[in-house]
């Protein structure tokens, strides 16, 4: 076993069917397990400026998997192939969220070993609103209103969207339909070159293709985010100039800070910004390091968020750490080759120190507090600390969800 086993009380999601009966019963992790030892310096006013902060302001995770692994990694085939998600909602109403972007549809469809279809996209997304809908507090937001409404009434808003558009094919109505089932954001390229453009994982990126300019503007014209995290760098530079609208990079960091190929070069970050767009900063196990910082942390993250806030600005940087409830380090490991970590995280030669989790970032409950609390310790002041907790993101949908 990889993990502690998380209790019956633990499976929150689809309260309607019986888990081992109407689906899978692989044992998953308990949601409540820390690994984590991170704690901020602060003194009592300081934690209590915390608090006020993510009381009082929209706080949005640009990128996250609140759903759980499972405690064996040797039962992760088994777990790729059920469309049946646990998430674990007690655990996210008290991380401070207002909203949180739900991509698990684009994980899981970049790692199945067979590759995931049509069918497969939209079934395990018509699942996880029929979860959703049973779900005390939580909602689906198709509108900024939704998420204000979301901050206003203590609920928690999900903005559902895909880290891969391959799924569409050559079919562009396709991003219609999805669109009509709630998706507000869309990755154009999980790692693989697909008809849209090409990915991180390829050693020669083609460009932006003509149906990957055709799909941009019909995302611009439904008003879908365009995300391009996992996108290559000739792809990412095509899209941010086809675009009509500011795009994203939900989940990524600073490739002047560490050299791998996960993360962004200056150019494509400073293209990003010029147009409007907006910046996540990834967390995710073996990304965000920095030269000085091996042993990837909180401190090594939050490196490439100063990187970015002084090339970009800090309008355009908000935070994507990309988390999940489980061993995401060993996840990692067991689907390496379609993830291709031996290419898009290759450091060229440089020393890495391996780690079992990202201290202080481990999962979505813990992020944005030791995000807000990181924040507080090195001075920032309540109004950029407000922006780069969700009033970008905010700014930025403002200007695409029409």
């Amino acid at each position: 076993m990889n993990g502690p086993v998380a209790r019956p009380s633990d499976y929150e999601s689809f309260p309607y069917v019986t888990r081992g009966i109407d689906y899978s019963a692989v044992e998953l992790v308990d949601p409540s397990h820390r690994r984590s030892t991170f704690s901020p310096e602060l003194d009592e006013e300081d934690c209590r400026r915390v608090e006020r902060l993510l009381a009082e302001n929209v706080v949005v995770s640009f990128h996250d998997h609140p759903q759980l692994l499972p405690a064996d990694m040797g039962d992760v085939d088994t777990f790729l192939r059920t469309k049946q998600e646990q998430t674990a909602f007690t655990e996210l109403r008290r991380s401070g969220l207002t909203a949180i972007f739900d991509n698990w549809f684009g994980v899981i469809g970049g790692t199945r070993r067979s590759g995931w279809k049509w069918d497969d996209l939209v079934t395990t997304l018509g699942l996880r609103l029929a979860d959703i809908a049973h779900q005390e507090g939580v909602v689906v937001a198709r509108r900024v209103a939704d998420i204000l409404a979301a901050k206003r009434n203590g609920q928690l808003a999900f903005v559902m969207g895909t880290e891969s558009a391959g799924m569409i094919e050559n079919e562009i109505d396709r991003i219609d339909v999805l669109y009509g089932l709630g998706i507000r954001q869309m990755g154009l390229v999980y790692s693989d070159a697909n008809t849209l453009g090409g990915g991180q994982k390829e050693t020669r990126d083609g460009g932006l293709t003509v149906f990957g300019h055709r799909a941009v503007e019909r995302m611009n014209a439904l008003g879908v985010l365009v995300d391009v995290s996992h996108a290559g760098d000739r792809t990412s530079r095509d899209a941010i100039d086809a675009s009509s609208t500011p795009i994203s990079i939900t989940h990524a960091g600073a490739r002047a800070v560490w050299p791998i190929a996960r993360m962004k070069p200056d150019d494509v970050l400073r293209a990003l910004a010029d147009r409007g767009g907006v910046l996540g900063i990834e967390a995710a196990p073996h990304t965000t390091l920095a030269h000085d910082h091996r042993a990837q942390s909180i401190e090594s993250v939050m490196q490439h968020f100063v990187h970015a806030v002084d090339l970009m600005g800090i309008e355009h940087v908000a935070f994507g750490p990309d988390t999940l409830y489980g061993d995401h380090a060993s996840f990692q490991h067991a689907i390496s080759d379609v993830i291709g970590s031996s290419t898009v995280f290759d450091p060229g030669g440089l020393e890495v120190e391996k780690i079992t989790h990202v201290d202080g970032l481990e999962n979505p409950t813990e992020n944005f507090r030791h995000i807000t609390g990181w924040l507080v310790q090195h001075g920032l002041s309540d109004s950029d600390i407000r922006a780069v907790l969700g009033g970008n993101i905010l700014r930025l949908l403002g200007e695409v969800w029409r």
